[in-house]
């Protein structure tokens, strides 16, 4: 089976990456070629994040590798928390403590609108592509379930009565943004030949 790098420490994503391309694509971590690193996010849209994470390790490893940044943007606090999702409540700060504080936030409006967006940045045999996945919903008032991770537990998906954390992977990702930006580099790996050497 052909081998390729997510660029991520989150195991998280991991799990739904690889569970995403099983069969098709065997997913090796950044712990597993032994980066363990944070790669700065320094930039303000999610497309020039993801593009320094992948091409940080494409360059350093000299692999085909892909990555991704994702953000929670909600209509009613001018798309915050963006690209700043994973750090919302500051440095070193937990999944629930962003949560914390996304319902602290959202207390005084009525508007709980919100849309959920992952880009890819693929880096293969040596050029750039990337891949876009979004999926609308609402933040909810209170959290509810317990699978998943980050704003799962609040965020509720258009058409559904239950948030992502009350949702399997499999039902996730079929809908989720990261799901469907997967889906889009899926179809084009499937296209794609890989060098031998690079893979």
């Amino acid at each position: 089976m052909k081998k390729i790098v997510f660029a991520t420490n989150n195991a998280h994503k991991l799990q739904e990456v690889r569970y995403a391309l099983k069969g098709i694509y065997e997913i090796i971590s950044l712990k597993e070629i032994g980066f363990t690193d944070d790669i700065p996010e320094p930039y303000e849209t999610l497309e020039e994040n993801a593009l320094t994470k992948s091409k940080t390790i494409a360059e350093k490893f000299m692999i085909n590798c892909f990555a991704d940044d994702t953000g929670l943007e909600v209509d009613a606090l001018n798309g915050a928390p963006g690209v700043y999702s994973a750090r919302y409540a500051g440095k070193n700060c937990s999944f629930q403590d962003n949560v914390n504080k996304l319902l602290y936030e959202m207390q005084a409006h009525k508007n709980r609108k919100a849309k959920f967006r992952t880009v890819i940045s693929l880096i293969i045999n040596k050029k750039e592509y990337q891949f876009e996945g979004e999926v609308k919903g609402h933040i909810a008032t209170d959290k509810t379930g317990t699978e998943g991770f980050g704003y799962d537990p609040v965020f509720i998906p258009n058409g559904y009565p239950i948030s992502f954390a009350e949702m399997d992977l499999e039902e996730k990702n079929k809908i989720s943004h990261r799901g469907l930006a997967v889906k889009k580099l899926v179809e084009f790996l499937k296209n794609t030949s890989l060098k031998e050497k690079d893979a």
